[in-house]
């Protein structure tokens, strides 16, 4: 993944290419070349090609990175205040956890909205057990809690469901 500091050595190249587009154009018109508008249409799509370039450089585009936690899927997202992830069946206590923390940490965003008074993010996860052939059933293992207020939240409550644990298919192996 891109640094912010290399999307800003990409943005100076492109507002590089984005002169001489420019001043191509400017010359277009002066001498009545034939492609003086399509240079002209070049020169706008490099202006906004560099003004996005300019804005990654200036947000990080990185994601969380909590030790121990499993990768998960995100299953269901209102975009406000409740959240579903997917976890593998094989997953532990301390891992669910770490994952919890690190969704709670990447569906972090600005722009989701509190309903009902209520200002936090609840993630649950979830994994698919097969009692028999045939037949899938959700199980939900756990939760964890958010503030919507800030970015970093020092006291995320997390909810694990350790008697759910026991309904888990042992590893074969």
């Amino acid at each position: 993944m891109f640094t912010t500091a290399e999307f800003l050595q990409y943005t100076q190249w492109s507002g590089i290419a984005t002169l001489v587009f420019a001043a191509l154009a400017v010359l277009a018109f002066i001498f009545k070349w034939g492609i003086r508008f399509r240079l002209v249409g070049t020169t706008g799509f490099m202006l906004v090609l560099t003004g996005g370039l300019f804005a990654l450089s200036l947000v990080p585009l990185s994601r969380t990175v909590i030790p121990g936690a499993m990768k998960y899927t995100l299953v269901y997202d209102n975009g406000a205040t409740q959240a579903v992830i997917a976890t593998s069946p094989q997953i532990s206590p301390t891992q669910l956890e770490a994952t919890l923390r690190q969704a709670a940490s990447n569906l972090y965003s600005y722009g989701r909205l509190g309903s009902r008074g209520d200002n936090y993010l609840t993630i649950r996860a979830r994994t698919l057990i097969h009692p028999e052939p045939g037949v899938s059933v959700p199980l939900y293992l756990g939760q964890i809690k958010r503030t919507l207020a800030t970015r970093e939240d020092p006291q995320m409550l997390v909810e694990i469901y350790q008697e759910k644990f026991a309904q888990l298919p042992k590893p074969t192996a």
